[in-house]
């Protein structure tokens, strides 16, 4: 039975006994059920907030510039939901955050919510509905509007809003402007929580946070010599042959530099051990149209032999094929002879080499530039590195009907590094295929702890993308927000947090050393709180009723038509709060939906 199923039956189960519950009168009046909906009410707390008004022109000046921020949030919010719902119907496949389940903030059902951090994300909504509320009931009292009750809304057990109940003819009485304050006020208080608790995340938490020793297995092939030794994720690979290695590079190093059969030391969060990989060289990935003419899907096909002798290692297979531009490759699915180089999967259009007269659309694999032999990707990133803007150099390279070709390309400065650039995509392995004598995937601790304003270590931000963003505090946050979605933004893994095996990459030091894995706690509360905090006050900004920017909508709409010459004024001000909240609705529904609409209406 799938999780969602369980979640159902789980849901079901509690109306029916909540329900029987209320009709047997057990519960008590401050309790109050609707079917999965339980509501807790409560008159407790007023005079904290009475106390709390005391500095009214403090509170209004807040609540103003709140106001100021949730109308811009309000015109952006409605003009990324009807983008949105455009790019949905648009799209050919529906991404991974258009899955129904993947809307619903439920840890383990939402593929972005793992349920190793149910806890925090539990605590950070509570504690963003009870704040989102309690300003509401904040500038309720400034404004001098009476309290009727207050308290929280549950989902079965989940905790999913708060509420304060203002009295009704106290509200209306007051002027339009501080009820717009009011509505503005949820917004407000979530917004400058989110700044205080990333404030303290990336401050001294990720501070206290640095990389382990040791190369992070994020993932192991499957089929492949190390899942046959017995390592798996999460392990940390910490010497090659008894020499020790600090960092991915160094492991690569070594491994390179290392036999066939080759002992590793693996910390798997427990304790060391020793282990021996005999190594097989493996194609674990591919590029369509590669000149081998093979496809990977799943399993990896086992590289046998080059030019007739056999290799079981990367360093085998370059040394077999030398200097030679092209080499008989056999595997245990297909055999060819084949151009070896760096494989294009794509050319910029008016880009360097498209202008030299290399045609779009048609394989390419380069084997040399300016006499310099090139086998891989690697390689030609390492040679055209060296080359300098605006110099003209030889590309080598094997296009369509497998002809030898040569381009004099003038090349332009690379986007993201130095040397040059001749206007290419390139696939990352050989020749189409990605090659792997050893079988795990790194996972890049010190790019996500920097990318969350910490110290990954030299270089750390070279291979991800969005490490640019992290310059700026606001970037920070940008880049913290997205981070559990980081596979849909080039990222090889979503980052949920300092969670699970995720936690043996990295090692706590300096002044919170004392709480050990609990800085690791903190990390996840801080991180998930603030997420929270800061997608609630921009749900809540959607121009809808009857959330908090379709509230200020009719503020705003009412003020504008008190200044029209218009006869009904009420009856504009109703036709364009409806309207907003219809179109709200439907880009919603077309985010979700929208592609499976479109595929069952054969438009797509």
């Amino acid at each position: 039975m799938s999780t969602l199923l369980w979640v159902l039956t789980g849901i079901l189960a509690y109306t029916a006994v909540a329900m029987w519950l209320r009709n047997r009168g057990v519960l008590p009046d401050s309790v109050r059920v609707s079917g999965p909906l339980t509501t807790v009410h409560t008159r407790r707390g007023r005079a904290f907030l009475n106390w709390l008004a005391g500095p009214k022109r403090f509170w209004r000046a807040v609540a103003n510039l709140g106001l100021g921020g949730a109308l811009v949030a309000m015109i952006g919010s409605f003009l990324l939901i009807v983008t949105s719902g455009i790019s949905a119907l648009a799209a050919t496949q529906p991404s991974a955050i258009q899955q129904p389940q993947n809307f619903l903030i439920i840890p383990g059902v939402n593929e972005f919510l793992p349920l190793e951090v149910a806890l925090e994300i539990v605590i950070g909504l509570a504690i963003a509905m009870v704040v989102h509320e309690g300003a509401h009931g904040l500038l309720c009292r400034v404004e001098g509007i009476d309290i009727e009750s207050m308290g929280l809304v549950f989902f079965a057990l989940l905790p999913v809003g708060a509420f304060v109940e203002p009295d009704e003819e106290a509200t209306r009485e007051v002027s339009r402007g501080a009820r717009a304050r009011m509505f503005a006020a949820g917004v407000t208080a979530n917004t400058l929580l989110t700044v205080v608790v990333f404030a303290l995340l990336f401050g001294p938490v990720v501070g206290a946070i640095s990389v382990a020793p040791g190369y992070a297995v994020g993932e192991v092939n499957p089929g492949s010599p190390a899942e046959a030794a017995g390592i798996a994720d999460g392990d940390r690979l910490l010497a090659v042959d008894g020499d020790p290695v600090d960092t991915a590079a160094e492991f690569e190093d070594a491994l390179a530099d290392a036999g066939v059969d080759v002992t590793v030391t693996v910390d798997d969060g427990d304790g060391e051990r020793r282990v021996d990989v005999a190594r097989d060289l493996q194609i674990v990935g591919s590029a369509g149209g590669n000149p081998l003419g093979i496809t990977i899907t799943d399993e990896p096909v086992a590289v046998e032999a080059v030019d007739g002798e056999p290799v079981r290692t990367e360093r085998e297979f370059f040394a077999a094929v030398g200097d030679a531009e092209r080499a008989t490759v056999t595997t245990a699915a297909a055999e060819a002879e084949m151009p070896i180089g760096a494989y294009v999967v794509g050319i910029q259009e008016d880009g360097p080499i498209h202008d030299a007269g290399a045609p779009i659309g048609e394989p390419l694999t380069v084997v040399e530039i300016d006499g310099d032999r090139v086998h891989d990707d690697d390689e030609l990133a390492a040679t055209l590195q060296e080359r300098s803007p605006g110099s003209t150099v030889e590309v080598v390279a094997y296009g369509a009907d497998d002809e030898r070709v040569t381009y004099d390309v003038e090349l332009d400065p690379h986007p993201s590094r130095e040397g040059g650039f001749i206007g290419v995509n390139i696939f990352p392995g050989t020749s189409g295929i990605a090659l792997d004598d050893f079988g795990v995937s790194e996972y890049p601790a010190g790019a996500y702890l920097e990318l969350l304003g910490g110290d990954g270590g030299d270089g750390a931000l070279d291979e991800v993308p969005l490490g640019g963003l992290t310059d700026s505090p606001l970037g920070l946050v940008f880049v913290t927000l997205i981070l559990p979605l980081g596979s849909l933004f080039g990222l090889p893994y979503n980052f949920a947090g300092f969670t699970g095996a995720v936690t043996n990459f990295y090692a706590v030091d300096g002044g919170l050393a004392v709480l050990g894995g609990g800085v690791f706690l903190l990390a996840n509360l801080l991180f998930w709180t603030g997420w929270i905090n800061i997608q609630l006050a921009l749900f809540n900004c959607l121009p809808a009723f009857p959330l908090d920017g379709g509230r200020i909508l009719r503020m705003v709409a009412e003020a504008v038509a008190s200044r029209l010459p218009i006869g009904d004024r009420h009856a504009a001000v109703r036709t364009v709060t409806v309207s907003s909240g219809l179109i709200m609705l439907a880009g919603l529904i077309v985010m979700i939906f929208g592609n499976q609409i479109m595929a069952a209406l054969g438009l797509l």
